[in-house]
């Protein structure tokens, strides 16, 4: 098991053992599908929504938000100017997005 997992079981366990985790909005209810969730780790998804929710999110998830609003402005646009100048948008943030992820995963090991 990874560090990252470790450390976010030990966490989701500390927080129910101190009753943190319960009456929350939207308790018993799956949680919500959003684009792209199926790509991350669930381990990792409940560490960021922890990071999230303390205010200190990584760099990578920052940069997923951006790409997937830059995503969804390419396929709105109809122009092909527009649509070129979002594509490459798309390819710089992917980048940076694939750069932040990996050194993550290399700072976990």
């Amino acid at each position: 098991m990874a560090n990252w997992t470790r450390l976010t079981e030990a966490q989701i366990r500390k927080a129910e053992r101190e009753g943190q985790l319960r009456n929350l909005a939207g308790e018993g209810k799956p949680l919500p599908d959003r684009p792209g969730d199926a790509l991350v780790d669930p381990g990792d998804a409940v560490g960021f929504r922890m990071m999230a929710e303390a205010g200190a999110l990584p760099q990578e998830i920052a940069l997923k938000a951006q790409l997937d609003e830059a995503r969804a402005a390419w396929q709105a646009a109809t122009r092909e100017d527009d649509r070129k100048r979002l594509m490459a948008r798309l390819a710089d943030l992917q980048m940076r997005y694939e750069i932040a992820r990996d050194a993550r995963r290399k700072f976990l090991r």
